[in-house]
């Protein structure tokens, strides 16, 4: 039986996320890469909107490349394809996180999807067979139906919950080098001396769960890509160097990069090192560490 369509336009947020902590393990036999990771999300955020319509149609602003390529399409086509529907939905999408930077951007808006037009088509999958579908999008993809803070292990599809950083805020610096294929590469650069257990990211997300995290914790987790990514960026060292001369208390990678930020535990630090960077000539973003999306 065909779902019902609901007949109301729902809206959505896609929020950006960074790495606290990222190690690689080592290479899976299906080609994919074993990672621990401890992921938060950002109040910084795509809006997206969802109409019921005839067909599937996506209007981007701005425009990021083929609509047929963007995660928002091919989310919806995987999700008519895994109910039998062709149920149709005009989408908008405004982008504010910026693309291949780091911060799960594309994942989001794929996660976001699937979410919506579950609700908007009427289909009433459950999180566990929207979970399956979005690791089919994404590796980061699953993490972003609830957010929050979570340690994510495999390919970053078993995500174990942790408790959220309340009151800390992120500065975040999205350089603007473009580099092709940018996570296959930054994969293509690690050798077996990068591997690690998983055990750090592992300590920091206990302490994570049990709230009793603190500030040198966070500046002491490590992300595998920190080694590779100052060769594969172009000019990375720089935007480093800038965050220390503004008065960040570390400054680290997130995801694969290029985008770097820090954190601290007041929204005025947050300001002053973001007014610094942006005396400097950098578009630094403040936003504030978010609870889990049911929360």
């Amino acid at each position: 039986m065909r779902p019902h369509p609901l007949r109301e336009t729902m809206k959505a947020h896609a929020p950006a996320k960074i790495n606290l902590c990222l190690e690689v393990l080592g290479k899976r036999p299906d080609g994919y890469h074993e990672i621990a990771s401890v992921l938060h999300t950002l109040d910084l955020a795509d809006e997206l909107s969802f109409s019921p319509a005839e067909m599937l149609r996506l209007r981007c602003s701005p425009p990021v490349g083929p609509d047929e390529d963007n995660l928002v399409v091919r989310a919806a086509r995987l999700l008519q394809e895994a109910a039998g529907c062709d149920n149709g939905a005009a989408i908008a999408l405004t982008k504010r996180i910026p693309v291949a930077a780091g911060l799960g951007g594309g994942s989001s808006d794929a996660a976001a999807t699937l979410r919506a037009l579950n609700g908007l088509w009427g289909l009433r999958l459950s999180r566990e067979a929207l979970a399956e579908l979005a690791s089919r999008l994404g590796s980061d993809a699953p993490f972003f139906l609830e957010g929050g803070c979570a340690l994510a292990e495999g390919k970053g599809e078993r995500l174990t919950p942790l408790a959220a950083l309340r009151g800390w805020w992120a500065v975040v610096l999205s350089p603007p080098i473009a580099l092709e294929g940018k996570t296959a590469k930054l994969y293509g650069m690690l050798t077996p001396a990068d591997y690690s257990d998983g055990s750090a990211t592992r300590s920091l997300g206990e302490k994570l769960r049990r709230a009793t995290a603190r500030a040198e914790d966070l500046a002491g987790a490590g992300n595998v890509f920190e080694r590779v990514g100052d060769r594969a960026f172009s000019g990375l060292v720089a935007y480093r160097q800038a965050f220390s001369v503004a008065g960040a208390p570390f400054v680290r990678l997130s995801g694969s990069g290029p985008s770097l930020f820090t954190l601290v535990e007041s929204a005025e630090e947050a300001g002053r090192i973001a007014a610094q960077l942006r005396r400097a000539g950098h578009a630094a973003v403040v936003a504030l560490l978010t609870e889990p999306l049911s929360c």
